[in-house]
């Protein structure tokens, strides 16, 4: 890690110290307002026990989702309660709202007890990265450990603001992330097959123009695929689409061309309802779909050109889903690719992304996976400029 000048906490030894340590718990939540996939959660764990082991206190951030204001939806108390759990002889604590909460609660933290404040985006000045707001989280601890890396495309308080007020270290999966993304995509083995998907184009467009530049296949599912087919003139129906992005797509298949990566577009899909789990949708050929036809996977023919592809690469980035996986019909597609990188022993395979750790967390195999990135948007923008914000903010 010579590029980054960050005092990282398996090198630099912090011990009896109040520590404020920003996560990353946004994890995917059920319908029932319990916790679908815990992968963020037992990811940070590593850094938590460095710092307990060194009789520190932590005093942990995060956000969940996008709440507009203070909504009970949002709360952080399932993320406790499932903390807890992995955290033998510890108990945590939400803290419901620090700015009002007693210094004293803070001044009598005990050993074994560790706070989590409620979810700090319920702050609007968390986002607008007020320096008082930042100085209000800053008063609560000696030392500040950026352990979210999938938060660290965020100028926020929290991730950016703290980090100019107190002596400031990067957690292990902080230096995990950073280390594995730059090998696979700073120096990456041949051929390298980058594999996009997921619902919208326009938060990915960037990254693959970038892609263009370092991979020798781009396979693109997902809604991000239809974006493509309607550039070339096909009927895509009912299916999601952002039209306005349609010219950046024929720019990417422009350049694609020039710099020789083959970009490789479904070439049969599968139609249904998205609600519908009873019957299997109806595979066609991309020339078929009918204008009220729906995509919701890639179909058959499609599935074995990409796993021909995956079976040569010798280095893989996979964001984004592709197909509606939430419901199992139409998740078939991603889980395909999922196993066929599984199956390739020779590949460095990172997989980042919510909807994706969502997609594969339950599988088995999950050790073939060299890394699986707790950033989306982080990981994508990280690949794309090569830096971020709370990087950035580590630095200085």
């Amino acid at each position: 890690m010579t590029d980054y000048k960050i005092k990282f906490i398996d090198e630099h030894k912090i011990s009896d110290k109040r520590v404020l340590v920003r996560v990353d718990f946004n994890v995917s939540m059920n319908k029932n307002f319990t916790i679908a996939d815990d992968e963020r959660i037992q990811q940070s764990l590593p850094t938590l026990q460095n710092l307990l082991e060194n009789n520190n206190r932590i005093i942990l951030a995060s956000h969940l989702g996008r709440p507009e204001t203070r909504d009970s939806k949002y709360t952080l108390q399932p993320v406790a309660e499932r903390l807890e759990t992995y955290l033998d002889g510890y108990s945590v604590r939400l803290i419901d709202d620090f700015e009002s909460e007693s210094p004293e609660t803070f001044e009598n933290q005990k050993p074994n007890e560790i706070f989590l404040l409620e979810n700090i985006r319920f702050y609007p000045k968390e986002q607008k990265n007020d320096p008082a707001f930042a100085q209000q989280l800053a008063n609560l601890a000696d030392v500040y450990v950026n352990e979210a890396f999938g938060s660290s495309h965020r100028a926020h308080a929290s991730v950016v603001g703290i980090a100019e007020l107190l002596p400031s270290y990067g957690g292990l999966l902080l230096k995990k992330e950073l280390e594995m993304i730059t090998e696979a995509a700073g120096n990456p083995k041949k051929p390298m097959v980058a594999i996009i998907g997921g619902a919208k184009i326009s938060t990915k467009i960037h990254f693959m123009s970038k892609l263009l530049n370092m991979a020798d296949y781009l396979l693109v599912g997902g809604g991000v695929a239809n974006n493509f087919l309607a550039a070339q003139g096909f009927e895509i129906g009912n299916s999601l689409v952002e039209y306005e992005e349609i010219e950046n797509a024929r720019r990417i298949l422009f350049e694609a061309a020039q710099k020789d990566t083959a970009v490789v577009l479904p070439q049969d899909v599968i139609l249904g309802e998205p609600d519908n789990s009873k019957e299997g949708g109806d595979v066609v050929k991309v020339e078929e779909v009918p204008k009220d036809g729906t995509i919701l996977d890639i179909g058959p023919e499609t599935t074995a050109q990409f796993g021909s592809i995956i079976a040569k690469a010798k280095t893989i980035i996979w964001s984004g889903p592709v197909g509606y996986f939430e419901n199992p019909v139409f998740g078939r597609g991603t889980d395909f690719i999922y196993y066929a990188i599984a199956q390739n022993k020779d590949v460095l395979s990172i997989i980042g992304g919510g909807d994706t750790l969502a997609a594969v967390s339950k599988k088995e195999y999950l050790d073939t996976i060299t890394h699986i990135s707790t950033g989306g948007g982080a990981m994508l923008e990280f690949i794309e400029n090569g830096t971020l914000p709370g990087i950035e903010a580590l630095q200085n």
